[in-house]
């Protein structure tokens, strides 16, 4: 099942604007998929069913959690589309994980992920956006009850407090496995992944 919402980011593209005149980032390629990456991070703490994986067993099969986050990023290379992971992503800083993705996308585009890059995700982001386009359905990785697809930031004409303005929008899709995930709980996660991309200083909370 998929679910998707439309998002003033006008407030991720400046903290985006700010990171990228840091010294701190004077290293590393800032983009919006970092706030999205740490959106995705924080909203899992509050909907855990996200991460989670439906496991076929002799039995029958069961919901597994997992309380780690190995953030797969589609990425689009010379062998087709890869899905390589940053594991243990809920653990690092915006600046490390800044520099995860970075690292990420770079060998992926040099042809030289390996199988264990692809293995043991959790949820995934892709990020559609850099193809032009708006929204899509995003197909889940294998294992995984949740995919989140982010797509082009364009200024649009939005409503604020009453008057039409110059907006930077975005939307932002997921996809997920709903034998693990309710409408309700793909419902809220999304919302709150919306959220800090309209206000990203929900994250120091």
């Amino acid at each position: 099942m998929t679910v998707w919402t439309d998002v003033d980011a006008t407030r991720t593209m400046e903290l985006v604007k700010r990171l990228k005149s840091s010294p701190d980032f004077a290293d590393i390629k800032v983009s919006p998929l970092l706030i999205v990456a740490r959106a995705v991070i924080w909203a899992v703490r509050r909907t855990p069913m996200v991460n989670a994986a439906w496991i076929e067993t002799g039995d029958g099969a069961e919901i597994r959690v997992r309380h780690y986050v190995n953030l797969g990023i589609a990425a689009a290379t010379p062998r087709g589309l890869l899905v390589p992971n940053i594991k243990d992503a809920q653990n690092l800083t915006m600046r490390e994980l800044a520099a995860a993705l970075q690292k990420l996308t770079l060998t992926a585009r040099e042809g030289k992920t390996t199988p264990a890059d692809q293995q043991d995700g959790t949820i995934t982001i892709t990020n559609i956006g850099v193809f032009g386009m708006d929204a899509g359905t995003p197909i889940l990785n294998p294992g995984e009850a949740g995919i989140v697809a982010m797509g082009t930031i364009r200024q649009k004409p939005w409503v604020v407090d009453g008057e039409v303005r110059p907006r930077w929008v975005t939307t932002v899709a997921g996809s997920f496995d709903h034998r693990v995930v309710d409408g309700d709980g793909m419902s809220r996660f999304i919302a709150d992944v919306a959220s800090i991309l309209e206000e990203p200083a929900l994250l120091l909370d």
